[in-house]
């Protein structure tokens, strides 16, 4: 039986009521904003809020809380209400959780803070008030404290629940205060993205029906009004209606215009990732020249445009440069969005090779180091890159990212996904991959496998004699309970966590052992994804101009954020933390706004 204690941290007391430079106000109200007063145009609401995603609702879940009259303005249809959260797994960052400890993890705030702190490599300005780092890592701070405090028994209180096997990802494969995670953090929750969402969208609704929020879906913002210096509201353009099922494009085509007031304006838009001519121009030189094909793992309206509008209105973007793309996309056979990606969840015994069929060094190796892994592949000249593997690695290792990926868990029914995973069977979603995929070779020896490789990409890249030396040398150190491959060595160290053994790692066996056959090669696109960078924000959640001071009436959270601070992340994530940031940042702003326009 579960237990749960009713005790919070007193992270929220002290990081609720932020004012200017970070102080704290212990409790005490902020005053309404000083330049919505006398001559202002009559208010429409006390909070606009520009963006329907997690953080979107989350915000307005804490507004509506404190009895503000909110307008939630999304340029997509009703349909599309949750934005990306909908599509995502449900993995959360959690520490020294209940779950944690039922699977024998011992962790620890210093521990967090140590993998968080080797990860991020903040750099630019942390000491410096106008630096671009300044601020991501007090949010960091903030937002540790969090997830080892009251994240879980709030969330609890909503009736949210995780899978009881905590997964590994990011594991980083370096030295102790490196990147990467020291011990299994990311709780997979049971409706995944969607159970993620609901508590927080029936919240907003409930809300509605009380008169509280007003929905204005396909109202695209095109301009943040000003006066005096201060956001006092929003002006666009209103879309024609729309049928678009979720995730799907939308049409654009524009049948009027509109103009809303309000003392506050709380910008929750999201990234680039669906945009990527955008993310080409802010890619960084240190992973290489901008990918020339990548598939897409947002829909189309994630496009970024809201950040060059809180620009023009005086915020300040920083850290435009950091981004967390994936390696180990797949094409969809049944795309919802146009160029539609899924993301492999990597387990650790693929063995991996770049287009020439090289294997990487550590710490590429599957679920390990996800921006080292792209230098990787990007140094090589090519934008894709192999796993091969076998049908017995396949059934017990390969996940696909995605509640549409992940039947069993979005339904809710966890002994059908446990005794699944415990059997060793091969997902459905997965199996369905496997004989529609364009991505997937499937052969029963390596000499045909390398055919299909070559033939599937039409270039003769990769030769059969260099690829079986590699992967006999690798099959050489199974023999063994010790032995010098790293990979090998990891995979030991995954059957030592009875979750791996249990549910996500296959016993150490030869990959070219025809009993574990057929072989597979699974071709990997590189998979955008997640904005690092954004909007400059203090601990409430106010955006900040070039001056390090409160834009007047302006807040953002969420991805357009940098999920708090501007980039809470620094330049790398350690997993579980996208929905988690836009969790706290978007309770952070919510109430700090609601406070503000008391």
């Amino acid at each position: 039986m579960e237990e749960e204690s009713s005790g919070t941290s007193p992270v929220s007391r002290r990081r609720l009521m932020q004012v200017a430079g970070g102080a704290l106000a212990a409790g005490t109200a902020l005053g309404a904003s000083p330049a919505y007063g006398a001559g202002s145009p009559k208010a429409d609401a006390d909070v606009i809020v520009v963006g329907g995603g997690l953080a979107g609702l989350v915000a307005t879940a804490e507004l509506t809380a404190a009895g503000r009259k909110v307008i939630l303005l999304d340029q997509e249809p009703e349909a599309s209400l949750g934005g990306q959260a909908y599509w995502s797994f449900g993995g959360l960052f959690l520490i020294d959780s209940h779950e944690q400890r039922l699977c024998g993890i011992k962790d620890s705030l210093e521990l967090a803070r140590q993998d968080w702190l080797g990860t991020a490599g903040f750099d630019r300005g942390v000491e410096d008030r106008l630096g671009e780092d300044h601020w991501g890592r007090r949010w960091a701070d903030a937002y540790l404290e969090f997830a080892a405090g009251e994240k879980r028994s709030w969330l609890y209180g909503m009736g949210m629940r995780w899978v009881p096997i905590v997964g590994w990802a990011e594991r980083g494969g370096q030295l102790a205060d490196g990147p990467g995670n020291s011990v299994p953090r990311f709780h997979v929750t049971l409706g995944t993205g969607p159970g993620v969402m609901e508590p927080f969208e029936k919240r907003v609704r409930e809300a509605a029906k009380k008169g509280l929020v007003t929905f204005r879906f396909r109202h695209q913002v095109d301009e943040l009004l000003l006066s005096s210096g201060a956001v006092t509201g929003v002006r666009g353009s209103v879309l024609e209606p729309s049928n678009a099922p979720r995730g799907t494009a939308s049409s654009r085509t524009k049948v009027g215009e509109f103009t809303l007031n309000a003392p506050q304006v709380l910008v929750t838009s999201g990234g680039i990732g669906g945009n990527l001519d955008l993310v080409r121009a802010n890619w960084p030189s240190r992973l290489g020249s901008p990918p020339r094909t990548m598939v897409t793992g947002v829909p189309a309206h994630v496009d970024g445009r809201m950040l060059e509008i809180a620009e023009r209105a005086g915020g300040r973007l920083v850290n435009r440069d950091r981004m967390w793309h994936y390696t180990e996309g797949l094409k969809n056979y049944e795309p919802i969005w146009a160029n539609h990606g899924i993301r492999i969840l990597p387990a650790p015994s693929s063995l991996w090779f770049d287009a020439k069929g090289r294997r990487f060094p550590a710490p590429a190796i599957p679920g390990y180091d996800t921006l080292g892994t792209l230098k990787m592949i990007k140094d090589t000249g090519y934008d894709y890159s192999w796993f091969v593997l076998n049908e017995r690695i396949v059934k017990k290792e390969f996940t696909l990212s995605g509640s549409e990926q992940n039947p069993e868990l979005t339904r809710k029914d966890l002994v059908a996904y446990l005794a699944n995973r415990a059997l060793g069977q091969t997902p459905e979603p997965v199996r369905k991959f496997l004989d529609r995929g364009e991505d997937f070779v499937v052969a029963d020896t390596l000499r045909e496998l390398v055919a299909g490789m070559n033939e599937l990409t039409g270039q003769n890249l990769v030769d059969h004699d260099a690829l079986l030396r590699q992967i006999t040398a690798r099959d050489r150190e199974v023999d063994n309970r010790f032995g010098k491959d790293t990979q090998v060595m990891g995979i030991r160290n995954s059957l030592a966590y009875v979750g791996d053994d249990l549910s996500r790692t296959v016993g150490l066996h030869r990959i070219l052992d025809p009993a574990a056959g057929p072989l597979i090669a699974v071709r990997l696109n590189l998979l955008s994804r997640k904005t690092l960078g954004g909007l400059q924000t203090d601990l409430s959640g106010r955006v900040l101009d070039a001056d390090g001071a409160p834009v007047p009436g302006l807040y953002a959270a969420g991805e357009v954020s940098g999920f708090g601070g501007g980039g809470v992340h620094g330049y790398r994530s350690l997993e579980g933390t996208f929905l988690g940031g836009c969790l706290f940042s978007g309770r952070q702003a919510g109430r700090a706004a609601a406070a503000e326009s008391a």
